[in-house]
């Protein structure tokens, strides 16, 4: 399977270097290009396709909207994930309306980025049949941009869950699973945190858990994402 060419669109040398070097980490993407104005974007799309662009929207030459809606009136059919530190809730609106599929706030962390571009990965992997079956397997698509649990109980943060939850899934494609030890000293908490945080996914259904047991004392449990359970059902 060829590799998802990413084009970075940024106008900070430095962060620019930064968003490619997080793109370069992950397995299955490549960086195309690094461009810094919407105007080499568009040029460099005329010349070399890419499948998905993380898109600065606080360009020197326009904003970054202004860029994808010249990009479809091209024909370009590119995905786009909008970075920026602008919170306005009506850019979001206009970033949905033009096709945006992800927007992420600066400053974000590696495992933020890795966990939107895998989540995309998997939607466009959803969508690469020829028809649905069902609306089952629409919303089972859509519902793979989006963030595990949108409102966290009292006591859990967004960026500490995504990087738990990202822990998990790095744990599950190899087929092994995570403890709650491992996933401690993989995010940089207590064990009783990351346990609180593999449990509140079980309870919403995005992992599954099962006792492993060891040598000697009582069995450890084991945690795995629940698609990658589903995927070894099949």
């Amino acid at each position: 399977m060829s590799s998802v060419r990413v084009l970075v669109v940024e106008d900070d040398p430095v962060a620019a270097d930064a968003h490619r070097l997080y793109v370069e980490r992950l397995p299955g993407f490549e960086v195309a290009a690094v461009v810094h104005t919407g105007g080499a974007a568009l040029r460099f799309l005329e010349k070399e396709p890419v499948d998905l662009i993380l898109l600065d929207l606080n360009l020197p030459d326009g904003h970054g909207l202004q860029v994808v809606r010249k990009m479809r009136a091209a024909g370009h059919t590119a995905d786009v994930v909008a970075v920026t530190s602008a919170r306005d809730l009506g850019v979001v609106r206009q970033a949905v309306s033009v096709g945006v599929v992800q927007y992420l706030l600066k400053p974000f962390t590696f495992p933020s980025l890795q966990d939107r571009l895998q989540r995309w990965a998997r939607y466009r992997n959803e969508l690469a049949g020829g028809e649905a079956s069902g609306q089952d397997e629409v919303d089972r698509a859509l519902a793979a941009l989006r963030s595990p649990e949108a409102v966290l109980p009292k006591g859990l943060s967004g960026p500490t869950l995504e990087a738990i939850t990202v822990a998990l899934r790095d744990a599950s494609d190899t087929g092994e699973g995570i403890s709650a030890n491992a996933a401690a000293q993989a995010v940089g908490v207590s064990r009783i945190t990351a346990r609180r945080y593999l449990e509140h996914l079980v309870d919403s259904g995005r992992a599954v858990r099962s006792p492993q047991y060891g040598q000697v004392g009582r069995p450890e449990l084991c945690y795995r994402w629940s698609g990658s359970a589903q995927r070894k059902q099949q």
